[in-house]
């Protein structure tokens, strides 16, 4: 009998590094202090459900889900209001190779600062014409972009007067429900982000600097909309920084 295959080198193995997530409790961040654990986490196994659902696929997504600016009025004489930009990049993994047919949500405020949510109680008015949400799915090079409109800030009742920085949440799917990974966009140049105590629960400047999306001329188009490039990195050092894992897939 022939020795089978060998497997292929995917080159070093990265450690985990959870000192690069953000602390669970942090005081100035008011609703950390309830949620944050009390007691050591547990390591479960996995069941079926999260190992093998759900999965999207090219057929769920319509022409329209990345363009923000039209994908809830349809109607291109109706665009959504606000300044007009490209959130693009790619997804990655620790060795800087792309990691294709990834769905990849967001989501956001509009550019009022207000979601189109019931429990959403802004003064600023609703955007009749924007949804705030939208998905695609990378390409062979691991690429995404959404054509949107940059979000408002907004005022959470926190501190006396603490104010979210405008930014973008985003959800990255592999192949089974598991597989899911939730970050946040920040916009280059926007003061709030030093001001926020949700952002300043990433302790390390570098780190939190990985979410600050910076401006790409190289993708603006003139007298339409600027750019912002945002690559999501899974693991390994310079990985992007998540809500939910300690770590990428």
């Amino acid at each position: 009998m022939s020795n089978p295959t060998p497997p292929k080198d995917q080159g070093p193995l990265m450690p985990r590094n959870r000192d690069m997530h953000p602390v669970m409790y942090y005081p100035d961040y008011k609703t950390s202090v309830p949620r944050s654990p009390k007691w050591s986490l547990l390591s479960m196994e996995s069941t079926p459900t999260e190992e093998t659902g759900p999965r999207f696929g090219h057929s769920v997504l319509g022409p329209l889900d990345n363009n923000l600016i039209l994908n809830y009025s349809k109607d291109p004489e109706k665009p959504a209001i606000g300044e007009r930009v490209l959130m693009h990049g790619r997804v990655l993994d620790e060795n800087g190779r792309p990691v294709t047919n990834t769905l990849v949500e967001i989501w956001q405020a509009n550019a009022g600062g207000r979601y189109r949510h019931i429990k959403d109680g802004y003064l600023a008015p609703l955007d009749p014409n924007f949804g705030g949400c939208g998905r695609t799915i990378t390409d062979e090079n691991g690429y995404y972009e959404f054509l949107t409109i940059r979000p408002g800030a907004y005022p959470w009742p926190n501190r006396a007067n603490d104010w979210r920085p405008m930014h973008i949440h985003v959800s990255v799917f592999g192949h089974s429900f598991g597989q899911r990974l939730i970050t946040q966009m920040y916009f280059e140049g926007d003061p709030l982000i030093d001001h926020c105590p949700i952002a300043a629960t990433i302790q390390k400047r570098s780190q939190l600097d990985r979410l600050v999306a910076p401006l790409d001329f190289s993708k603006s188009r003139p007298l339409d909309f600027l750019a912002y490039k945002f690559d999501i990195v899974l693991r390994g050092r310079r990985q992007t920084m998540f809500e939910n894992k300690l770590e990428g897939m």
